[in-house]
């Protein structure tokens, strides 16, 4: 791991991105729109090999299906097939008429989240907003933060007023179960409250070549804590996650489980390590599937997901649900009373 770049990853991944080589032409017919499909992933793809996939074979077994008077409905039927082989929740075909995504790495999991019992048991409808975090103080005196999606922005100043409410707590939990992901620039504002010193965000490596192997060197990646005067967190924190727990989240994860002051806990996340490759097959349909691995500080791939810290793997018991009480939020509660 070499070459090292100060940076945030949006800005690593503008520099390095325009290394990745050309694309061939097919012709506009189902079988061509269906070859451009295979190559684009199969030249771009990042996860063969962690995910030992022989793209060879799955691209023989469904150009079988093909044909060229097919209509356009059950040509994307085919190849979102093929595209499920990937196992990939940050692939997605895009016609006028359907998206196709990968649920199973989700879907086959608890759900281990129901926000109605937070909101009415725990707080009697009674939490505070400020952009994309509700909040509030739990009567064990431990802070609260409910962010669902890192596609809502939080700014400096919505971060400020957050942690100064809960700042006479003795604890706090980062409640992102069933956050999807979004933009790492809300990941960076927000780990960057609870590390006093510049911190390894983890590494990035680019394609340099159409072989499943042809990666760039691992870069290394930063953060800087947030500017002087703003409000920090070095109290206890104990960040809730579920299979739900995917992408931007995901890697909000990562870097949050090496640090001293945190425990992970819940269930396994969804993983979703690789940032996102955009292409277009002749037919106008785009494509957008993992083009760069993201490899946690430790330098460890999180792509099919991130374990609880040992000894703080909880599911909701369906018992405690049906009497309004949060399995997971309760073991955190107990954790940080410690």
């Amino acid at each position: 791991m070499k070459k090292v770049i100060t940076t945030t990853l949006l800005a690593l991944l503008a520099a390095i991105m325009p290394a990745c080589h050309h694309l061939e032409e097919f012709n506009n017919d189902p079988r061509g729109n269906f070859r451009a499909l295979w190559t684009i992933l199969d030249q771009h793809y990042c996860f063969f090999q962690e995910k030992d996939i022989d793209w060879d074979a799955i691209g023989e077994k469904y150009y079988s299906r093909v044909y060229n008077d097919m209509g356009s409905r059950e040509l994307f039927q085919v190849c979102s097939d093929m595209l499920d082989e990937l196992r990939d929740g940050h692939t997605n075909l895009s016609s006028s008429f359907n998206v196709s995504y990968y649920r199973k790495w989700w879907s086959d999991y608890p759900q281990n989240f129901n926000l109605r019992i937070i909101q009415e048991n725990y707080f009697n409808f009674n939490f505070l907003v400020s952009a994309g975090m509700t909040y509030g103080i739990l009567t064990e005196n431990i802070g609260y933060i409910r962010y669902g999606s890192f596609s809502q922005p939080i700014g400096e100043g919505n971060l400020d007023s957050v942690l100064s409410y809960l700042a006479s707590c003795n604890g706090l939990i980062i409640d992102i179960r069933d956050n999807g992901g979004g933009d790492m620039t809300n990941v960076d504002r927000l780990v960057a409250r609870f590390i006093t010193q510049r911190t390894l965000m983890g590494y990035i490596m680019h394609k340099t070549g159409p072989g499943h192997d042809d990666f760039s060197e691992p870069y290394e990646y930063y953060l800087e804590p947030a500017e002087q005067g703003r409000v920090m967190w070095g109290k206890p924190v104990i960040v809730l996650t579920n299979r739900s727990t995917f992408s931007a989240a995901n890697n909000f994860v990562s870097i949050m489980q090496y640090l001293p002051q945190v425990k992970i806990a819940g269930a396994r996340t969804g993983g979703g390590s690789g940032m996102p490759f955009n292409s277009e097959l002749p037919n106008g349909w785009g494509i957008r599937f993992s083009g760069s691995p993201v490899l946690d500080p430790m330098g460890k791939s999180t792509e099919t997901g991130i374990d609880p810290t040992p000894g703080c793997e909880v599911d909701m018991d369906s018992q405690d649900e049906a009497r309004g009480i949060d399995t997971i939020l309760e073991f955190a509660i107990k954790e940080l009373q410690k």
